[in-house]
């Protein structure tokens, strides 16, 4: 797939990803902003806890974006790797199977002239199509998008914190903000998946 076509389809990034990305990075802040006791905190408490947050997202967005680089390279060596096997395979017969194996339970409903069709297609692709996957600049803009997502997602949580003096009215906008923030998340995923919107994001 060509780079213009993959950004007319939802650019680096898929709803399915940056929604990902946005709920790691509310999950993690959550886990320090749920350890405050509004009992016993002080403001020296609540700085510690948003120089952790903030920090922790910080490893966690590096970690993420990396990784996504990585996964991005097994799976375009996966597709390399099937393009070689079809192409070696010792008759018409073992590509069909490799396609299928491929494919799994999508190859089902396939006959054996698809199944031809399919294999004739990878059999005349560029010689690119089987090169060993090689790191590109859509992966490390991807990798960046990743750790704005995920660095991002901590100050619509830990924002109340900086601006209100009260912390049991903090924790409950920070709260609020949370989980309006998950609806959303909820909400873009099911858009995208064309289920019940507003059921998924209340879940």
């Amino acid at each position: 797939m060509s780079k213009k076509t993959k950004r007319s389809r939802g650019g680096l990034l898929d709803p399915i990803d940056r929604n990902a990305e946005i709920l790691f990075g509310l999950f993690m802040v959550l886990t320090f902003t749920g350890t405050l006791s509004v009992a016993s905190a002080g403001r020296e408490e609540v700085r510690t806890m948003l120089l952790a947050a903030i920090g922790c997202n910080t490893a966690w967005g590096l970690v993420d974006g990396v990784m996504y680089v990585l996964r991005n390279l097994v799976a375009r060596g996966r597709k390399a790797m099937l393009v070689r096997d079809v192409r070696a395979a010792a008759t018409p017969e073992d590509g069909h199977r490799l396609i299928g194996e491929a494919m799994g339970a999508l190859s089902d409903p396939m006959t054996t002239p698809q199944f031809e069709h399919l294999r004739q297609w990878i059999l005349h692709l560029p010689a690119e199509a089987s090169a060993p996957p090689r790191l590109m600049t859509s992966d490390l803009r991807a990798a960046l998008g990743v750790f704005v997502l995920v660095f991002a997602s901590t100050f619509p949580v830990v924002l109340p914190f900086m601006f209100i003096d009260d912390l049991h009215l903090a924790m409950r906008v920070s709260s609020l903000i949370a989980i309006a923030m998950m609806f959303l998340c909820g909400y873009g995923w099911a858009t995208y998946a064309g289920v019940n919107a507003w059921l998924a994001g209340l879940v």
